[in-house]
């Protein structure tokens, strides 16, 4: 086993993945055990690597949200017009013109706006269903079966996501739809073709990942004074110790604490 973490730490792995997986083969050895398939747990005695809890915590510069918002609004620019060329073309020739496109041309940008806005997860965003959106009482709902901690969730719409909610809602579609689906009727499961170059390329943002933007939204909670229970209970954290990672972002709620110790 230690050579085996050893090889994946060369390999480049970083030590919370190492970790996981010595967790799930724990897990599946202690199985063994309780079915009566081992004598004794082989791994007991071997332990988790040290790692920084705090982690990787990557989010947008105010002008780097700016730059990812200008290119996706570039992008389904370009795209309405590529579409608008192409249809004039097929109609010059007496062909069955494409739908035109709308405010928006796929999923990407609403999907990283709700993301800025609700702080939900990439598969979270995936699973959503228009029946777990309350656009009446500005909510939506993040099923327990859905999230990573089992937990149902409910999250509060500002008006940015609510717009953009109401504007992706088609017409007439039922509420068991999935709000991101793909070319059928079943959920997205990537959107790396897309997301990659918009970051890297039009919006030039390095070393940045969908994931992160959950960081933004859960960053300018912070820094804008909202106390980290809520921002806990907001990105369906089961423990308060993964959200202490932003504390660092409100050094004046540490300041204004020390600064009571000054006898008056």
């Amino acid at each position: 086993m230690e050579r085996w973490r050893t090889e994946r730490r060369k390999h480049g792995l970083s030590t919370s993945t190492i970790n996981r997986d010595l967790a799930a083969l724990r897990a599946m050895f202690g199985r063994a055990v309780e079915w009566g398939h081992l004598a004794q747990h082989p791994l007991r005695a071997v332990k988790a690597l040290r790692e920084d809890k705090t982690g990787r915590l990557r989010y947008l510069s105010v002008d780097e949200e700016r730059r990812l918002r200008q290119a996706l609004e570039a992008r389904d620019l370009l795209r309405r017009q590529d579409r608008e060329s192409a249809n004039a073309w097929r109609r010059a020739r007496g062909y069955e013109e494409w739908p035109a496109y709308g405010e928006y041309t796929d999923n990407l940008r609403p999907m990283v706006i709700l993301s800025l806005d609700t702080g939900m997860r990439f598969g979270e965003l995936c699973a959503l269903r228009w029946a777990d959106v309350q656009m009446d009482l500005a909510f939506l709902t993040v099923r327990g079966v859905t999230a990573k901690n089992g937990t149902t969730r409910h999250i509060p719409l500002n008006a940015e996501a609510l717009e953009v909610l109401r504007t992706w809602h088609p017409a007439e579609i039922d509420d068991s739809t999935f709000v991101f689906s793909g070319r059928t009727d079943d959920p997205i499961v990537d959107i790396k073709t897309a997301w990659l170059p918009l970051v890297r390329e039009q919006a030039n943002i390095a070393n940045f990942r969908f994931h992160d933007l959950r960081h933004t939204f859960a960053s300018k909670l912070v820094m804008a004074g909202v106390d980290l229970n809520t921002v806990r209970e907001l990105l369906g954290h089961a423990d308060i110790k993964m959200t202490l990672r932003y504390a660092h972002l409100a050094p004046e709620h540490k300041a204004a604490a020390v600064a009571k110790l000054v006898a008056p």
